[in-house]
């Protein structure tokens, strides 16, 4: 699971700068197994800091990482796997 091909819409692309995305797929990665389908990161300013809460139901999962950043965001996104690829999208394009 999540070793698969990596996809992003057109909104991530758009909004989530590329070391974010990167730095996301390596939380996936870095997550003990078993590993559920549906990962969950809330972005959030706190200061000069990002905020990441990462979340997973089955097994329940969750970790805060705050990293520093010129211009943190507001945005809930989501990857999802369906053992064929991957594919990280924000909330609102689900």
């Amino acid at each position: 699971m999540f070793d698969t091909k990596r996809y992003l819409t057109c909104g991530v692309d758009s909004t989530i700068p590329l070391e974010l995305q990167l730095f996301l797929w390596e939380c996936v990665e870095r997550m003990p197994a078993p590993k559920d389908y549906l990962q969950v990161f809330e972005l959030k300013p706190v200061g000069c800091l990002q905020s990441i809460t990462h979340i997973s139901e089955e097994p329940e999962y969750h970790m805060v990482y705050m990293i520093p950043s010129d211009t943190p965001i507001t945005e809930k996104l989501y990857i999802i796997d369906d053992g064929d690829h991957s594919t990280m999208l924000l909330s609102s394009e689900y």
